[in-house]
């Protein structure tokens, strides 16, 4: 990968969910140790537009490449696809009958290889770095929300990828968990993880990305700087999105 080349570009991608037109050609590149986040009402694309860059949904046109390969399709590449690209997901998708240290080695053991000695001390690590180092021996199921998600943010990290994908991370937590996982996504950012998160937190968009992306639609209106798109969106759909959003 040439040094001024960036890590993710997405050109000209479609995506149909039968007559219904989720992705109409979008544009969009992602330079290393960036984070963009993407906002927009629901229904607009957004978590679709996630879930086609690590292949959770195949696209129906255009080219998706990670670090100027283009994504591959099925077999062993799609699986190292999947291990360079990291997803936290709304719903936290940890194994229910693995514990939270089992969860966090599962993928570094079976997937990179690691021994299970070295898996579980990098485990340890990221626990801690997340800020749930104690809960190591439970169940996901003996955690609150926000403990969940920080444990599959540790995950995901675990098995470092070179991009982390979020699809709305917050939205299945209560408003005191919030921040606590915003936290962690604001000190990744810091350290310079390359980020996409699709959020509706809008606070932390202001203040942790170094893009903000509109979507509506199917199509990607605008993207700015944070503090440029938020004072002075250059699309009237985004002045009314976040007349809406922001008032309240």
């Amino acid at each position: 990968m040439a040094a001024d080349s960036p890590l993710l570009q997405m050109e000209r991608v479609n995506k149909y969910f039968g007559e219904l037109h989720v992705l109409q050609d979008v544009d969009l590149e992602v330079d290393k140790g960036e984070v963009v986040i993407v906002v927009g009402p629901s229904g607009s694309g957004k978590s679709t537009l996630c879930r086609t860059i690590n292949r959770l949904e195949p696209i129906d046109g255009g080219t998706i490449r990670l670090e100027g390969r283009p994504l591959p399709s099925e077999g062993r590449e799609l699986a190292r696809l999947r291990s360079d690209v990291g997803m936290v997901f709304q719903q936290f998708n940890l194994f229910a009958h693995k514990s939270v240290l089992e969860n966090v080695t599962l993928g570094p053991i079976k997937v990179r290889g690691q021994s299970r000695q070295e898996a579980e001390r990098r485990a340890r690590e990221l626990l801690a770095r997340v800020g749930v180092e104690n809960q190591a021996g439970k169940l996901p199921a003996q955690l609150s929300g926000g403990q969940q998600q920080r444990v599959a943010i540790a995950r995901a990290l675990a098995m470092e990828p070179k991009l982390l994908l979020f699809d709305e991370p917050t939205s299945a937590l209560d408003p005191e968990m919030i921040n606590e996982v915003l936290d962690v996504m604001r000190d990744l950012a810091a350290a310079g993880m390359t980020m996409v998160v699709i959020s509706h937190e809008m606070g932390f968009a202001r203040s942790a990305a170094n893009r903000v992306v509109f979507m509506d639609g199917g199509r990607i209106l605008e993207a700015a700087p944070p503090e440029e798109f938020f004072a002075s969106p250059s699309t009237e759909r985004a002045k009314d999105f976040l007349s809406k959003i922001i008032s309240h």
